[in-house]
């Protein structure tokens, strides 16, 4: 019998967060979720829909709520076994915010200042640059160390917030001893950037103001067939994977991992063809790969009293975890602890 999260001493501990974009991108496929249903066997695996962080920016309740729901209902359609994972929901487990009000006292302004997201964001969002935008980092490490993680996997693009993490852990480390696991990185070598299908220069995201820069986990098979089909290249018509031609590599990459292929084999598969068949192939073997998630998708979307099992059992569990870092860093730092 595999050992769940709170039971296992052996297996090493992954943690990741995903916000409630409500339908994931492509991109976090691809570049995440695949390699999630790998790791489910080989460690102890802690995902969490980060419904706490999507606060940071203005959301209709109502509707946030229900992306918050649908997006556990992709991790589960994805391939994610509950049963095998801790899969929850952030702000059912109350020790996370705990937390990271602690390591907002550990964590230094400068820090939090540098972090490019903070600063992408509030570009974006200049009428409300919030207090929670820019400590969004320390609960990213609240997250990340509840849970004592070995490795969290994380794009190039958000090494910045894991070293934070990192820095807070060992700062905190050196004040009071051994209290946390300081996590590594865990980079996947394929499929780790996914890039916007109309600014290849840029992660393919559910943000991005063209709907045709991205392909929902959800989107129809018409859909993806004419997004791929806009996808932007370049002039020369040659395929091959080239620093100067991040069009055409984009799509490379997204076929290789689509139809498990190697950048030696997909070279060769387009050697003589031009971006017509590329785009065509490409926007087949993604429409292929969907289907299943979206047909059980479907399925668990219409099984509300499954979802809610999900979320409360998996909470409790994750719960159990939290509790026992809690109570280390609140007796550490000179709290007085709560008798049960």
């Amino acid at each position: 019998m595999i050992k769940q999260l709170e039971q296992s001493e052996k297996r090493k501990v992954i943690f990741s967060g995903i916000q409630p974009s409500g339908v994931f991108t492509l991109g976090n496929y691809l570049g995440a979720i695949v390699n999630w249903t790998r790791l489910q066997h080989e460690y102890d695996c802690c995902y969490c829909v980060v419904d706490l962080h999507a606060l940071t920016v203005r959301q209709d309740p109502r509707d946030l709520r229900k992306r918050t729901v649908e997006s556990l209902a992709l991790l589960l359609a994805c391939g994610l076994d509950p049963e095998l994972n801790t899969i929850y929901v952030q702000s059912h487990v109350p020790a996370h915010a705990e937390l990271a009000w602690i390591l907002n006292c550990y964590t230094y302004m400068g820090e939090l200042g540098r972090m490019t997201q903070f600063k992408e964001k509030s570009r974006k969002h200049s009428e409300n640059i919030n207090v929670g935008l820019f400590a969004y980092p320390a609960l990213m490490a609240a997250d990340i160390l509840l849970y004592q993680a070995d490795l969290v996997p994380v794009g190039a693009d958000q090494k910045q917030h894991l070293e934070l993490t990192r820095d807070i852990a060992l700062r905190f480390n050196a004040l009071y001893g051994d209290v946390f696991t300081v996590p590594d990185a865990y980079i996947p070598k394929a499929g780790a950037r996914v890039m916007s299908l109309q600014d290849p220069e840029s992660k393919m995201s559910k943000s991005d103001e063209n709907p045709n820069g991205y392909v929902s986990l959800t989107d129809p098979a018409d859909v993806i067939v004419k997004k791929f089909r806009r996808a932007v290249t370049d002039s020369d018509g040659e395929v091959r994977f080239s620093p100067d031609k991040p069009g055409v590599s984009n799509l490379l990459n997204i076929y290789c991992a689509a139809a498990g292929r190697t950048p030696e084999q997909a070279e060769a598969e387009f050697s003589g063809l031009g971006y017509k068949e590329l785009k065509e192939r490409v926007a087949e073997a993604v429409v292929e790969i969907l289907k299943p998630v979206q047909a059980e998708f479907a399925r668990l979307t219409a099984d509300k009293a499954y979802l809610e099992g999900v979320m409360r059992d998996n909470a409790g569990r994750a719960a159990r975890v939290a509790a026992r870092t809690l109570k280390k860093v609140q007796k550490k730092v000179g709290l007085v602890l709560k008798t049960d």
